[in-house]
């Protein structure tokens, strides 16, 4: 009987143990909700749930592992619920959003698409905002200045009172966004940029769908967007040339370019070019000495986005080395830096990566312009 007894109560032990080890489920794991679709994102998810949303964030910086939920409220919630399950969520926001903060002007487009740039009411550096709509906001005063994003003046973000921030950040290490998330304002960190191609950073015109319950007109936007970069890509494989590709330019003796997996370089592929260092991998720019470009782009046919460089003056006198290309000696080189809003707002930094499918056009009228004959250029100009 004894042992009988110490068997019974070593396996209740072990049950115990068992149960007690088992990680404990989060709410919306335990229950079945509708996925948004998404075809090329990999960096949020979101499922909705009826009267509530979850939308998950991964990855929205380099290196890190740690995936960010956050619990979107609708009607018919139930708050005492809610109140309880806050520990579990890195922000709770309860719809409709009527006030929002973002902080790149990547994150503007997807506010205008959708029709709902008048929630906006602060952003960290507004002349470098180019939406002509979003201007007139501004020039109203409907939308604060926050100063500059690596110190956003948190004073002023907290008088707006935002219903949400949309941070994005290089490393997680931003003392101005975790001041707002210590004052209870939920703060969101969008990682389109991350992403590894370019539909798949368009595709983030979802997440913001997501945010102001707008996920059927944002699925409409992104499809015609998809359908006018696919059939531009189909297009550039009808050109009989391959041109030659030189990017990026020198700054202080090191000369940077994309890398050939970078989106620029997958656009430059789509379009039907030969991208000199198509071949090379990496998460970032290459960096690399005169004599290294030179001896495999000196004869490159076509010189696109010589870094910040707005005039050939500029170019050469930036560095004598830049004029010794054949590209820069026949006058065929390209950029977006002169193509601006009405405060300097550089257009492609803002808009380049919702719209790809204008981005890969103006590649193709430049590299191949007897396919798009029509076609005006849209963000790239010729260097004068």
């Amino acid at each position: 009987m004894f042992y009988v007894k110490n068997f019974i109560a070593l396996i209740l032990l072990i049950v115990f143990c068992a149960c007690k080890s088992e990680p404990k489920k989060k709410l919306w794991e335990t229950l079945t909700g509708k996925p948004l679709n998404l075809k090329y994102a990999t960096g949020f998810s979101a499922k909705d749930y009826g009267n509530f949303t979850i939308l998950s964030i991964k990855n929205p910086w380099p290196n890190n592992d740690k995936a960010y939920h956050y619990a979107l409220l609708k009607k018919g919630h139930d708050p005492e619920f809610w109140t309880l399950e806050k520990s579990r969520f890195d922000g709770i926001i309860e719809l409709p959003i009527k006030k929002i903060v973002v902080t790149s002007t990547t994150h503007l487009p997807a506010l205008e698409l959708l029709r709902v740039e008048n929630t906006l009411v602060g952003f960290p550096g507004t002349d470098f905002i180019s939406s002509t709509k979003i201007r007139r906001l501004v020039d109203r005063n409907q939308i604060k200045d926050l100063g500059k994003n690596e110190g956003i003046n948190t004073e002023i973000l907290l008088e707006t009172q935002p219903d949400v921030v949309v941070g994005f950040g290089i490393d997680g290490k931003n003392k101005a966004l975790e001041t707002v998330k210590k004052s209870g304002i939920p703060v969101i960190f969008n990682g389109d940029w991350v992403e590894h191609s370019p539909l798949a950073k368009a595709e983030w015109v979802k997440f913001f769908g997501v945010l102001f319950q707008k996920q059927r007109l944002a699925d409409s936007i992104f499809k015609n967007i998809e359908k006018n970069y696919l059939e531009a890509k189909k297009l550039a494989k009808n050109a009989k040339t391959k041109p030659s590709i030189l990017s990026g330019a020198m700054h202080k003796d090191i000369w940077y370019l994309p890398n050939g997996s970078s989106t620029e370089a997958q656009l430059l592929t789509d379009a039907n070019t030969n991208y000199l260092w198509k071949n090379t991998l990496g998460s970032g720019s290459l960096s690399l000495n005169f004599e290294t470009v030179f001896s495999k782009a000196q004869h490159a046919d076509i010189w696109l986005s010589p870094s910040n460089y707005t005039s050939f003056e500029n170019l050469k006198n930036g560095n004598p080395h830049h004029a010794t290309f054949d590209a820069f000696k026949n006058k065929n080189i390209y950029s977006f830096t002169n193509t601006t809003g009405k405060t300097g707002g550089v257009t492609y930094f803002e808009l380049g990566l919702t719209r790809p499918d204008l981005v890969l056009k103006d590649l193709i009228k430049i590299c191949h312009p007897e396919l798009l004959k029509n076609y005006d250029l849209y963000f790239f100009k010729p260097l004068e």
